[in-house]
């Protein structure tokens, strides 16, 4: 039985992503994102101008008549949600953890594959596989989902990209839209990236909160490493440590965007700071643009 106050915490998200995909996202979905391929319809008889290679040679030789294969885009997809549940998410300065922020995320990309009748599945992941519900259709299971998401109670703490990739080429055989969401505070996921890159659609969602970027002028400052548990006192009113701290902050996130970039993974970038739907609403009349 589900308590009540996290059915209600699931209709509020349900309520708010509905809202963003019926008014923003309805028409975009299906027209950013390929089918599985091409799958048999019908034949008929040859015409002059058909190409010779969609020539369905056992229906001529049986009829005595030249036949072609008629081919549609197989539009059913299956959309794989990958999100990391490592100690790091559970951090935010401003008005929600990365974890509550990538939760929505999911939900608004859930519902957006649900309403064009796509697959969903989910992968949660820390140091290691966690939970795999996988892919389905309805209602009922898109609920399931962002309950999944929202409530997780993760076992480990560390993140383990590559295993969660390897994982997800392990269990989808065919082409999936596959959404990594993660803050990418991680190394050695280059490889693993671009194997997963070349089979499926990926996407990386970025997650990030602005003080991971700069450090406030407080004084003196106790910061934990939520994924080691290691504590270091920083002493934030000296303006070069300020300066250092913003400086390899820039070289992590300029490092993550070259591998995006160098394996042609896209990529949604969202704050916690910043309302997300104009980051959504960008990835999608992109990938538009590049479509028309």
């Amino acid at each position: 039985m589900i308590p009540q106050e996290v059915m209600q915490e699931i209709r509020r998200i349900q309520i708010r992503t509905n809202h963003m995909v019926n008014d923003i996202l309805t028409g975009q979905y299906e027209s950013v994102f390929k089918g599985q391929g091409m799958e048999f319809k019908e034949v008929r008889e040859y015409v002059p101008g058909d190409e010779i290679r969609l020539i369905d040679w056992n229906v001529t030789a049986r009829t005595g008549v030249p036949h072609v294969k008629l081919l549609a885009e197989e539009r059913e997809l299956t959309v794989m949600l990958l999100v990391d549940m490592s100690g790091s998410g559970r951090f935010g300065s401003v008005s929600r953890f990365k974890n509550e922020l990538a939760a929505e995320l999911c939900a608004v990309l859930a519902i957006s594959a649900i309403k064009n009748n796509d697959k969903v599945g989910l992968i949660v992941f820390t140091g290691e596989v966690e939970l795999y519900v996988p892919p389905s259709k309805g209602r009922r299971h898109v609920l399931r989902v962002i309950r999944e998401i929202l409530f997780f109670e993760p076992k480990g703490k560390k993140t383990n990209i590559p295993e969660a990739l390897h994982f997800l080429n392990g269990i989808t055989k065919r082409r999936a839209v596959t959404f990594l969401v993660s803050d990418f505070m991680a190394s050695g996921y280059e490889v693993p990236m671009r194997v997963a890159s070349r089979r499926h659609d990926l996407i990386a969602v970025v997650v990030s909160d602005p003080r991971e970027e700069e450090l406030p002028d407080v004084g003196l400052l106790c910061v934990r490493d939520a994924e080691t548990d290691r504590e270091v006192l920083i002493d934030t009113s000296n303006r070069a440590v300020r300066e250092e701290y913003a400086k390899e902050a820039r070289r992590r996130a300029a490092e993550r965007d070259r591998i995006l970039q160098r394996n042609r993974v896209d990529a949604i970038h969202v704050r916690t700071d910043r309302p997300y739907v104009e980051e959504i609403y960008r990835f999608f009349r992109m990938r538009e643009r590049r479509y028309a």
